[in-house]
Order: C-alpha cells, then structure tokens, then sequence
C-alpha cells in the first residue's frame, strides 16, 4: 500500500513539474507535412543557410513515388543526414480515427522500418493526417514510445496546460501571411510556437501551398528578429530540462 502511494505521488509530483517548465521566449518549431519534393530541393536548404532545424514528418502520400512531387527515400535520408528531424506521417497519409488498432500500427510501423533499414533514428514524434485523432491513437503512440504527436488549432503551445500527444500548430498557407506574425507574437510567457507547412510550393497539393518567396520572408523574419527554431524533440527536451 505504501509502494503505491508512494510511486502514486511520484507521478503527480513529475506531472506538476513538467507544468512548470517554462520555455524560452521566441521559441519556435517549424514542421513540414506529406514528404513534398521542395522540402528537399528548397525548403532544407534555405534552413540550412540560416542555421535553423525543423521537422519534417514523411509518409508514402497516395501517388508516391513521384519525383515531381515527392521525396524518394534516399531524399529523406539525406535530410536526416543534414541533421533535420525526421517525423511520422503514418505510412500512407491515413486519418487515424479510420483505423483498427491493427491497421494504425502498421501503418506507424512501416515508416519506423523504412528509417531503420536507412539508419535514420526511430520517429519519436507524430503527426496526425488531416489533424483527425482518437483515445485509441493516443493509447498506442504512447505504447509504441511516442514523446510528442501534433495536431493543428491555431494557437500557441502551452507546456502547463496542453497534452504533448495533441500538440497544437498553426496553419501556413499562401493567403493566411498575418497569420504568422500574429502566432510568432505569441512565443512568450513560457509559450512556444509550432507551424505546420505543407509544400513550399506544393505541386500535389495546391490549397495548401506556400509560395517560396513568402516562406523566405518568414525565415528571415525569424533569424534578423532572433527566433530559437528548433525541432520537435529538441523542444521536449527544453521542456523536461
């Protein structure tokens, strides 16, 4: 009885202090959604220049493979090798409420094989296709050792009150560009400030574009304003420091 109270209380006071954690100011977290070509060809190497991380979450998007439109895995894995977090998409941009708990875990699982046979380290992040979750999702993202998993909601990470397996982002398109000045205002108070990018641009996906000259006035923003950007895992890390 006194073993479970004790580990019982151990457990709130871990929680309570991970509520605590305040991230700096001018945090930011750039991810990237679908395994577009210009995440390849445009967008890492414009990070690169400014020294800025990010991850990009990867699946096999129906009509993969498509060199036009897609990274090849050999792509990924160069992103890896650039020092980018690489993220789950699931393997074939399947919404997870559609799901068996069968059917989710292979899907998680084959994107996990696929970086293992390529020596990329094992995703520890996810992100939702569609932004659609589940209790079920929840349950095995966590079973299989998930650390953080992102949804969408336009609005500002906040350690003390939201849930690291239902991370909100904001949402960049090509029409929505006060959006970001407005969410980067809001990486304050122990907040951080996660966006979600399609392709830049995104031949697929046309509705959820960002034009590279708009995308480039966005990092440079961040660099002259002095912005911390960093990945998924690092920013867990910051948390839990």
């Amino acid at each position: 009885m006194k073993k479970k109270l004790f580990s019982l209380l151990f457990l709130l006071a871990s929680l309570m202090g991970y509520a605590q954690k305040r991230l700096p100011d001018k945090t930011v977290v750039l991810t990237f959604d679908d395994g577009c070509i210009s995440h390849y060809t445009y967008v890492a190497p414009l990070l690169k220049k400014y020294g800025f991380k990010a991850t990009f979450y990867v699946c096999e998007f129906p009509g993969w493979p498509d060199s036009t439109k897609y990274m090849s895995w050999a792509q990924i894995k160069q992103l890896s090798d650039w020092g980018f977090e690489i993220g789950n998409h699931t393997a074939h941009h399947q919404n997870v409420d559609g799901l068996t708990d069968a059917q989710l875990r292979t899907e998680i699982t084959y994107v996990e094989r696929k970086c293992d046979s390529l020596h990329i380290p094992k995703p520890t992040s996810f992100a939702y296709p569609a932004y659609v979750t589940s209790q079920v999702s929840l349950k095995i993202l966590t079973e299989m050792g998930y650390i953080t998993a992102r949804v969408g909601g336009d609005r500002a990470f906040d350690p003390a009150k939201d849930d690291r397996l239902t991370l909100p982002s904001y949402t960049l398109l090509s029409n929505n560009r006060q959006l970001f000045y407005d969410a980067v205002n809001q990486a304050k108070d122990g907040k951080a400030v996660v966006f979600t990018i399609h392709g830049v641009p995104d031949a697929a996906h046309p509705w959820v574009t960002v034009p590279p000259a708009l995308f480039e006035e966005y990092i440079k923003y961040l660099h002259d304003q002095h912005f911390k950007v960093v990945t998924m895992e690092k920013l867990f890390k910051m948390i839990k420091k």
